[in-house]
């Protein structure tokens, strides 16, 4: 107190409540890809995590999507196909790279996506690549907001890449931040549910960490991409010559002339402002040409194909903002989704949510009158009794993570009682305010959490002499309902 040295009142405020623990943010997603561009403020921002929080700002800093092109040619395998025009089977084959971090990025903030990292590891130059994708992995290191690991592109690589890049997410989040979960597509889960899924399964050895991520299936039809935006301009300029044969023999069954059309497919493809060209000879063919229009809405439903990690990412963000981080994020219909590709029935969802490994993988499926649903809420590591569910293991880096950042306050302060019983305080208020919000079980908050700190009860005379402090902590996690059991029995007429 400060020396007084004249009568009067002088007024002394003191510290009544301890510091409070605050609960970090929980859906903090990192998209890893390639983007058309990466400049922010005039600078190169190749491999550095960029925070957004709107697709224009997406836009701004790293451009919009790849102009995908596909040929279209006469299909040789029997029964493999993706259009038919008179007797003929024709089938649309992607003639570049594929990019889809844009697209997973719409599905994203369409999902109820907010604030969340990019990583550009490259342009659409040139094909993605395994080792640029590892890079920048390695570049969140140094980002502690992050909670949530993403990678859609990693479905372009081949599928030892893919799978070498899944192992590097799940041992980035595991062992080298602790604090991060990873969401996993599968492998081609567009095709054979036994064989992608198998493969995958089989793939997939870092039990030690599994916990820290989960994988959906299967991928999804989705309405990201619309009409407008496909063109004349996703056909390569080799599948010009089948598309003007396609179009002559229909307009030549219709008894219309085909010349202006024609020509004016030739000259798109020579044309030095092709866009140009393009556009208005698009236009007419889609006035003049229904086939056409069938292609392009075979290239539209291709485009929007898309892996569920980037709307897996929006629904864990929107249900930790509204509901809370041990919400189990499922029983969620996914937004501007059509349908999954595979539909999946009960009894063939058994061998995805029980492995023998512990393996499970999240279905994605379709219901009457209720749209697509996200139906499962389980780990890599579902065998385990303590992280076997999603939300269960992301509460916990919570509630970890919350506490160490407010505890690091009194790192140097006296290894004392009163140190102690302040900090038994302060994560006291902090756990019962997360159990009466529903994280924790229990009726009373005794039974929903434990807490011991001092000497003779988490330390001895050495550790304090050591300089440690000691606090330990028992929480009881509210977990997901997974299986719901109703019993009905028949009681005797009582009049």
């Amino acid at each position: 107190m400060e020396n007084m040295k004249t009568p009067g009142v002088y007024i002394v405020e003191k510290n009544a409540f301890p510091n409070s623990v605050v609960a970090v943010a929980t859906a903090i997603p990192a998209f890893i890809g390639y983007t058309q561009k990466a400049i922010i403020n005039g600078r190169a921002a190749l491999k550095k995590p960029v925070r957004i929080r709107s697709l224009k700002e997406f836009q701004t800093v790293f451009g919009g999507s790849s102009q995908a092109e596909f040929d279209l040619k006469i299909s040789t395998a029997p029964n493999v196909y993706d259009l038919a025009f008179d007797n003929v089977a024709y089938e649309l084959k992607r003639s570049n790279p594929a990019f889809i971090l844009y697209q997973s990025v719409q599905l994203f903030f369409l999902n109820g996506g907010g604030a969340c990292y990019i990583v550009s590891v490259g342009d659409y130059s040139s094909k993605p690549q395994k080792l640029q994708i590892l890079d920048g992995i390695s570049s969140l290191e140094k980002e502690q907001e992050p909670t949530l690991l993403v990678i859609p592109d990693a479905m372009s690589l081949t599928a030892t890449e893919c799978y070498a890049v899944q192992e590097q997410m799940i041992l980035h989040c595991g062992t080298v931040m602790k604090n991060r979960f990873a969401i996993l597509d599968i492998y081609n889960g567009y095709q054979n549910k036994v064989d992608s899924v198998a493969k995958f399964r089989k793939a997939i050895n870092n039990t030690a960490n599994a916990s820290y991520s989960a994988a959906y299936y299967p991928w999804l039809n989705t309405a990201v991409l619309n009409d407008d935006n496909v063109s004349l301009n996703n056909i390569s300029a080799v599948s010009r010559k089948t598309l003007i044969s396609i179009v002559e023999k229909e307009r030549a069954d219709l008894r219309e002339d085909t010349s202006i059309i024609i020509s004016g497919i030739a000259d798109s493809i020579d044309n030095a402002n092709q866009e140009y060209s393009g556009h208005k000879v698009n236009k007419m063919l889609k006035a003049s040409s229904t086939q056409y229009v069938k292609i392009l809405q075979a290239i539209k439903q291709k485009l929007n194909l898309l892996p569920p990690s980037g709307a897996m990412a929006g629904l864990y963000t929107m249900t930790d903002i509204t509901r809370g981080v041990w919400k189990a994020p499922a029983n969620i219909s996914i937004a501007s989704v059509i349908s999954p590709v595979i539909e999946i029935s009960s009894e063939e969802q058994v061998t995805l949510n029980v492995d023998v490994n512990g393996k499970s993988i999240n279905a994605i499926r379709s219901f009457p009158g209720e749209g697509t649903l996200v139906w499962g809420a389980r780990t890599l590591e579902s065998n385990s009794l303590d992280w076997r569910y999603v939300s269960v293991l992301r509460t916990i880096i919570m509630l970890e993570q919350s506490i160490k950042l407010a505890t690091k306050a009194y790192v140097f302060e006296p290894n004392d009682s009163n140190t102690w019983v302040t900090i038994k305080g302060m994560i006291t208020n902090f756990l019962t305010s997360i159990w009466k919000q529903g994280g924790l079980a229990g009726s009373s908050p005794s039974d929903a959490f434990s807490i011991s700190i001092g000497l003779g009860e988490t330390m001895t005379s050495q550790d304090v002499l050591n300089g440690l402090l000691i606090v330990s902590v028992g929480v009881a996690i509210t977990r997901p309902a997974e299986f719901i059991l109703v019993t009905f029995t028949q009681q005797m007429q009582k009049s």
